[in-house]
This record gives structure tokens, C-alpha cells and sequence, in this order.
């Protein structure tokens, strides 16, 4: 057998000593002890690479804080017992280690970014603190999808002038569809999610995750995913069987929702330049 470039196929010859093995083993040509020996003379041959061994993590540079880390470790678990007003400070750590220990060759700069990981660490190892844990997402075809609706700055007639870029993207493929619009009132809502289903042909089947979008609705009280629905836009996904997922407010729930809006705004940076040029006034007809 030839491989590319006429050369031999190594992996095809290999494969078909196999099954000439085999073959023979089950006609009783060949011994136990013959099978065994050219089995492993084609395991050695088999030139198909092994799995890579992973990478191993090279151990952190040294610094010259690296003798005074014992020191403030010892000061944040003080800290663990001591009233709230009467905790070490980064400026207070930096002092001590300054007139107690004459650490002149170190700056604030390097003590305030090891305790601002260090401190929660230490928490956590005393049983304090809170343990964060991610879990990837994973996403049917066709079942979910997010929506965002956000203000994109255009050069129109030669002004700058704020529209609002809907992007509705669907979570497993992440094919997403966009339209502009003058405002973010809620007939550009709703017509940005009818442009959006036509063009994809079809409603999701799972959940629709929305940001905190005045047009759908008014956040609840504190940091929940509840929100009080606008009438109109209960009867609008009632009538297309949109089901929606809020998203929680502030930092944690900006990861849920990261991939429409990095979406979003990679649309408005690829189609086109640094600032969109048009001659056209953007409609929620177009």
C-alpha cells in the first residue's frame, strides 16, 4: 500500500498484519505464544501518537516579597478573630512590615496585590469563607438562546448619533441575528425578536436569557432573577411560546449573558469601521 507521495502506508500495513493475526489466531494456525509475540511487535510498530502528557505548571518566580509572606499570612489570620474596625489594612501591613522587619526593598504596590488574593484564601482555609465554583455550560441545539438590546454610537450624515442594537443569538450553534433601531422602546423590542424568529426560522425550544431590559420589565427587590413583567411583553411571548430567563443583576449575572453582548459588539466592530457611517436614518422598519 502507497501513501501520499507514494510512499509506504505505514498504519495500513500495520492494520492489515492485525488482521492477519486474528484471522489465523481464530483458524487455529497460530499458538497462543505467536499471537502474543507479533501482537507486540505491532503495537511497537504502530506509529500513531499517544496522547501528549499534560503540561506541567512551572512553579511561580520568586520575588523579593517572598520572605515577608509568612509574616503577613500571620497577620490576615489575626484578622480571622478581630473586630471589623481593628483588621490590618494594606496600608497598615505595609507599615508594620516597613518598621518591624526593615522590608525597604518591597513596595506597596506588591504587598496590596498578594493580600488582595491572599485574604479571601485564608478565609476560605479557616472554613470563612465562600467557595466559588464554575460550571461549564452546555447547550442543546436549537434549545436556548440570549438576547441583549444596547446603545451602538453611529456616524449618521456626518453626526454622531446613539441608536440601539438588538442581537438575538442562539447559545449552541451561536449564529446570531441583529437589527438597529432609533430607541429602545418596546416596539423595537418586540419587532428585534420578530425579525429575529422569521430569520431563524423558528422559536427556541428551551429558555431565552434576557439582561435587566426595561422593555420586558422592572427588576423585583434585591439581587433576583424576579421581574415584573410588562403586559405587552407577557402577551407578546405568551403568543410565540418564548420562554425567558432573567438574568441576575450586577457582575454575576453579566457571565450568563456575556456571549450575545460579546456578539453584540463584535458585530458593530467587524461590519464595520471604527464608527459606522451612514446616509440613512435608522428605522424599525429596515
Amino acid at each position: 500500500m502507497e501513501g501520499v507521495g507514494g510512499g509506504p502506508d505505514v498504519i495500513g500495513d500495520v492494520h492489515e498484519v492485525q488482521q492477519h493475526v486474528d484471522r489465523d489466531a481464530a483458524s487455529g494456525g497460530l499458538g497462543a505464544d505467536q499471537v502474543e509475540l507479533v501482537a507486540s511487535a505491532v503495537d511497537q510498530d504502530d506509529p500513531r501518537p499517544a496522547w501528549p502528557e499534560p503540561r506541567k505548571k512551572l512553579p511561580p518566580r520568586p520575588t523579593r516579597l517572598d520572605p515577608y509572606k509568612p509574616l503577613i499570612d500571620e497577620m490576615l489570620r489575626a484578622d480571622l478573630d478581630a473586630p471589623r474596625k481593628q483588621r490590618h489594612t494594606v496600608k497598615r501591613i505595609f507599615e508594620r512590615l516597613l518598621d518591624e522587619h526593615g522590608a525597604d526593598e518591597i513596595s506597596y504596590q506588591m504587598v496590596r496585590g498578594y493580600v488582595a488574593d491572599r485574604r479571601e484564601e485564608i478565609r476560605v482555609q479557616a472554613g470563612r469563607g465562600v467557595v466559588e465554583a464554575f460550571v461549564p455550560q452546555t447547550h442543546k441545539p436549537g434549545a436556548e438562546a440570549e438576547v441583549d438590546f444596547g446603545d451602538v454610537t453611529v456616524r449618521l450624515a456626518g453626526e454622531l448619533v446613539t441608536c440601539y442594537l438588538f442581537a438575538f443569538r442562539l447559545s449552541y450553534s451561536g449564529k446570531a441575528v441583529h437589527r438597529i433601531f432609533a430607541s429602545a422602546g418596546q416596539e423595537a423590542f418586540f419587532e428585534g425578536h420578530v425579525h429575529a424568529l422569521n430569520t431563524l426560522g423558528g422559536v427556541p425550544t428551551g429558555k431565552v436569557r434576557y439582561d435587566n431590559l426595561r422593555a420586558a420589565g422592572r427588576p423585583g427587590a434585591g439581587f433576583s432573577r424576579h421581574r415584573v413583567e410588562a403586559e405587552r411583553w407577557t402577551a407578546f411571548r405568551s403568543h410565540y411560546g418564548l420562554e425567558a430567563l432573567y438574568c441576575q443583576p450586577g457582575i454575576r449575572g453579566a457571565t450568563r449573558r456575556a456571549g450575545s453582548r460579546g456578539r453584540s459588539a463584535g458585530s458593530a466592530a467587524t461590519t464595520s469601521s471604527r464608527c459606522p457611517r451612514s446616509r440613512r436614518s435608522p428605522s424599525s422598519t429596515r
